[in-house]
């Protein structure tokens, strides 16, 4: 096990809290801070209804949490900063520079960007900080998803890598190294390449958005937990695989913008299960319920019931 750390998470939304949640259940001393006082208000609730759900007692995780408004207060003495703001390049920018002027030299900065490159999150650090810099990309929910994508760059140190993925593996997650830093780095370029396609046979009007979902939780949906898609390449055979994509990848979408489809929905402001409508129409009893079979189906796997 590593020894307990300082952390610091940059943003309580989300994604931010759930991060804080892992690392304090692991036994490291969290801070989270965000500038929106709405949601740092509601994070050490957030994290308390997570460990209920999970029938753990939240008590000794929060009390490894604190959280702060202030950024300066929260990266004071740590040893890791995890930022988990908004997706905007600038922003992130900003933030690091900041942090790298603010928490000790030391400390490793890490970011939870979730497609962009962190060799342009690093654009306006020195060459010191930047060794210090590395993709962490946790996934929604951050403390039922096993998986951590940790990116290196350029710049970043071998030992900084060495020193995540050992801190995640302790925290019970799952780490893999993205030795090249490209956009979406591995998971979500597989997981945006199907729903690419998806929303093209919406649109060529193949079938409807419904029958999307049904047919991938009805069929190859079922084998993903546990046969990846290289592995049935092997399964079924190679010759098998190479005359399958012979026959069907050219067949495939390979626009390089958004679907029209998402547009038009949002012109008329159907943006998805809050609003009532997306690409699918959702009550807010409907909308609960696909959140907690969610929530369900993940806790059952992390139990080993599933």
């Amino acid at each position: 096990m590593s020894s307990p750390l300082s952390v610091a998470v940059l943003g309580a939304g989300l994604m931010g809290h759930g991060i804080g949640q892992v690392l304090a259940a692991a036994g490291h001393r969290v801070c989270l801070t965000d500038t929106d006082a709405t949601a740092l208000g509601s994070a050490l609730g957030r994290v308390t209804r997570n460990l209920e759900e999970a029938a753990v007692d939240a008590a000794p995780v929060l009390a490894r949490m604190r959280t702060t408004p202030s950024l300066a207060d929260a990266v004071q003495g740590v040893d890791l900063v995890i930022e988990a703001v908004a997706e905007v390049v600038a922003l992130k920018q900003d933030l690091f520079a900041e942090v790298a002027a603010l928490a000790p030299p030391h400390a490793i900065l890490a970011s939870n960007t979730s497609v962009i490159p962190i060799t342009r999150l690093g654009a306006r650090l020195d060459d010191e900080a930047r060794r210090r810099l590395v993709g962490t990309h946790w996934w929604n929910p951050p403390h039922l998803i096993p998986l951590v994508e940790v990116i290196r760059t350029a710049w970043t140190g071998a030992e900084v890598v060495d020193r995540v993925v050992t801190l995640l593996r302790d925290a019970g997650k799952t780490p893999v190294v993205v030795h090249r830093d490209v956009t979406g780095f591995i998971g979500n370029r597989l997981n945006q390449a199907m729903w690419r396609e998806a929303l093209a046979l919406v649109e060529a009007g193949v079938c409807d958005a419904e029958t999307i979902d049904i047919v991938v939780k009805s069929s190859f949906g079922l084998r993903l937990p546990v046969l990846g898609p290289m592995e049935n390449a092997d399964l079924i055979g190679l010759e098998l695989t190479r005359n399958l994509h012979a026959l069907l990848f050219p067949d495939l979408a390979t626009g390089a913008a958004p679907s029209p489809l998402l547009d038009e929905a949002i012109a008329r402001g159907d943006t998805g299960m809050k609003a009532g409508a997306g690409l699918r129409r959702w009550t807010p009893e409907e909308a609960e319920a696909t959140r907690a079979r969610l929530a369900a189906h993940l806790l059952a796997l992390t139990r080993g019931e599933a």
